[in-house]
């Protein structure tokens, strides 16, 4: 991921200013009156927030960067008196980039080993409370609504409707939220969810507790999913549809 593209780098060294409240304070409110002026303001309030989102993304690493240098490097470097020539920043940007990289994958592999470790605990306690079913393969089911139809094999394809969360109850997939069911051959998704959805009948709803080895794995499913994830899911079966008569997969499936 490249933190400071370089054909915005000015630009976004500008969009810092912003974060400076003693300057904030001197400088009138601008002047907003015409289609240009408000393309030009807009055009840096989306730099800024780009910038604020790689400056936060900094700060959670440890290698926060100090604004009012990016400040003076900025005005130094549009009044032609920067102190570092454009080579040098090129390489320096270049290593930042390169800590950061080295600081996310340490911080990937942390998340992942204590997500391993939550998981176990977490799938040991929850397979004891009542109602809670475990599959051979480890997978954990709680039968909300029975349903009473025919159930779907591997080669199907099934309209759903889901709500997917990690342990601590954040959701983080909902074709819920988005308003639609989706739609998906049963064999092109995670290995949980193809054991699990065979084991409905049409119109039941299960609650599923999925282990990291039947989801994602290790490697998890970035940005969304940290790797060793245990996942739970609300899966409602809606249809049915063998192969010849079935749509396009919908592409918000748990892939």
């Amino acid at each position: 991921m490249k933190l400071f593209k370089p054909t915005l780098v000015a630009l976004a060294l500008f969009a810092v200013v912003g974060c400076n409240e003693k300057a904030v304070e001197e400088v009138k409110a601008p002047v907003l009156d015409t289609e240009v002026q408000k393309q030009a303001y807009g055009l840096g309030a989306s730099i800024g927030m780009y910038m604020q989102r790689n400056l936060e993304e900094h700060n959670k690493l440890g290698l926060a960067l100090d604004k009012e240098l990016i400040i003076r490097g900025f005005v130094d470097s549009i009044d032609g008196k920067s102190v570092i020539e454009k080579e040098e920043i090129q390489a320096l940007l270049t290593n930042l980039d390169t800590s950061m990289k080295e600081k996310q994958q340490a911080a990937a592999i942390s998340a992942s080993e204590s997500s391993l470790a939550d998981g176990a605990k977490f799938l040991a306690d929850n397979a004891k409370k009542e109602g809670v079913q475990v599959t051979e393969s480890g997978i954990q089911y709680v039968v909300l609504t029975a349903g009473e139809g025919d159930k779907p094999v591997a080669t199907d394809t099934v309209k759903v409707h889901y709500k997917g969360t990690f342990l601590n109850g954040e959701t983080f997939d909902s074709s819920y939220d988005r308003g639609e069911p989706a739609v998906f051959p049963l064999n092109r998704v995670i290995k949980g969810w193809t054991e699990g959805v065979q084991l409905m009948p049409l119109g039941a709803k299960y609650k599923f507790t999925i282990p990291s080895d039947l989801a994602y794995g290790p490697n998890g499913n970035p940005p969304r999913i940290p790797g060793n994830s245990v996942l739970e899911f609300e899966i409602e079966l809606l249809e049915i549809q063998k192969a010849e008569e079935a749509p396009k997969a919908d592409e918000h499936a748990a892939h």
